[in-house]
């Protein structure tokens, strides 16, 4: 696919000169309407050969429109606390806003294409890896950013030629060494690799484009022309439409019989029992969270549940047990602004955990799928993505060494109804109850068939759900702790 890159396509010095002024000012009235109108962000990937002009290109972007409101970041090798992260944490953290233009000189595509360069994993896993690729680029495409990827080309001697001219400048001595002139030894394998990668990861919502790098007036040119084109087709559209969902339909059993249903959820335990139990849990996972063997992972625990189930009572009798530096409670209500411009997983990729640290969510990014969904704030086509969207989150944390453990506390709605009334006529609990819970509560077969579609769709082996029988409070504390300690054990063998 590389032929067209190496045709020896020239822009004369005349022509350039020509062109440049008006190309910059339309670029930069682009700019400052995509920073007015704050629709969707823009998202620029640079990836290519050694000599190609990357560097160049990203330099000359932030000449060519207002810096202010671009975000460059440049990724190398992962190092210092990213290794304590799953890989695709630090990419998540560089996302634009809407309104904003980054640009990732280096992208995710970096680590598999070199990984496989050097043989370290074998194709299925590169395969793996691009499909992943794929499966996050088309989230972020539906999620409304505007997603550009630029592939710099060279030919093989056009390489060698700029290399050697790199090596010879002081000024630009420094950009070529052993690392670059070892690629060019090895230019078919890459650029077979190249090949490869981009003709599995070119599709309708994030294609490549391929940019021959040899003339530098050409190369800037053909991107600053492609990226105000893009900006202005999609400055010009109306307000995205709902995008019509590619999951497979929901199902209703025809005896009407959901998991949560064979949940006993009347479990007796007293309070002495509780007592005893919980002094032997809460120091059985206080050894754990200081185990040797845990540096090597991080833990993120979910807590979701119906409205008054016991999610802050299980969560306190959690930290009970845990040194306070080495954990953070994340109670997540409605978006701020700041999240609302940004994918909707972005907020929860920030608050991840590093190595030996414990992340415990009090409701979490099961929000899209049930009260997004019930109360109509997410259109069905987004909701219903987001499933395997989800999906594809944990797995990512599980592949990274994050232990994750996933509980719904279930409660009948008498005994939610017992709950509420309790609140309201105690006054240091009265901030507990609100409108809002009374008004979740008029729309509880909603949410119960909200809460099934959800169990039954995101438990999986990597993240299983565990359901927990609530109406006694005592039961649900210890059942949490135990399979907290029991999770966190079955990774430490």
């Amino acid at each position: 696919m590389f032929e067209a890159a190496e045709l020896g396509h020239q822009i004369s010095k005349g022509d350039y000169k020509a062109q440049v002024p008006g190309l910059r000012e339309a670029l930069l009235d682009a700019q400052y309407e995509l920073q007015a109108v704050a629709r969707f962000p823009v998202l620029i990937l640079i990836n290519g050969l050694d000599g190609a002009g990357k560097g160049e290109t990203v330099n000359l972007l932030n000449e060519w429109m207002d810096p202010r409101l671009i975000d460059t970041h440049a990724f190398g090798n992962i190092s210092g606390d990213e290794k304590e992260y799953p890989p695709m944490w630090r990419y998540w953290r560089a996302l634009p806003a809407k309104g904003r233009i980054g640009i990732l000189f280096g992208s995710w595509y970096s680590e598999p294409v070199f990984t496989q360069f050097k043989e370290e994993v074998d194709t299925a896993a590169l395969h793996s890896r691009l499909d992943e690729i794929i499966r996050l680029e088309t989230m972020l495409a539906e999620e409304g950013i505007l997603l550009l990827k630029f592939w710099f080309h060279l030919g093989k001697k056009a390489q060698k030629v700029r290399l050697t001219a790199l090596e010879k400048d002081p000024r630009t001595r420094w950009r070529v060494g052993e690392r670059e002139w070892m690629h060019l030894k090895h230019y078919d394998t890459f650029r077979k690799l190249a090949e490869t990668v981009l003709m599995r990861t070119s599709t309708g919502v994030a294609p490549w484009m391929v940019v021959d790098g040899e003339d530098e007036r050409y190369r800037n040119l053909t991107v600053g022309k492609q990226l105000l084109e893009s900006l202005r087709q999609r400055l010009a559209q109306a307000m995205p439409q709902p995008t019509t969902t590619r999951s497979a339909p929901l199902l209703a059993p025809l005896d009407g019989l959901r998991v949560l249903d064979r949940l006993i959820l009347n479990q007796s335990m007293s309070k002495s029992d509780y007592t005893e139990q919980l002094e032997v849990l809460q120091g059985r996972l206080n050894a754990l969270s200081r185990h040797p063997k845990l540096h090597k992972h991080s833990i993120v625990l979910v807590f979701e549940g119906n409205d008054a189930a016991g999610k802050g009572g299980a969560i306190r009798r959690v930290t009970g047990a845990l040194d306070a530096r080495h954990y953070h409670v994340h109670p997540i209500a409605a978006p701020s602004e700041d999240e609302l411009a940004q994918p909707y997983l972005w907020r929860f990729w920030r608050r991840l955990p590093r190595r030996g640290r414990f992340a415990i969510f009090d409701r979490s990014w099961y929000g899209r799928v049930l009260v997004e969904r019930v109360e109509g704030f997410a259109d069905e086509a987004n909701w219903m993505r987001a499933y395997s969207e989800i999906n594809d989150f944990e797995q990512q944390l599980h592949d990274a060494n994050v232990i994750v453990v996933k509980f719904w506390l279930a409660i009948d709605a008498d005994e939610q109804l017992k709950r509420f009334q309790a609140r309201e006529e105690t006054g240091f609990k009265r901030f507990k109850i609100t409108d809002d819970d009374w008004r979740n509560r008029e729309k509880w077969p909603a949410y119960r068939e909200a809460v099934h579609d959800m169990v039954e769709r995101t438990s999986t082996p990597a993240a299983p759900w565990l359901l927990v029988e609530a109406n006694n409070k005592y039961y649900a504390r210890i059942k949490v702790l135990r399979c907290v300690c029991e999770a966190i054990e079955a990774q430490l063998r």
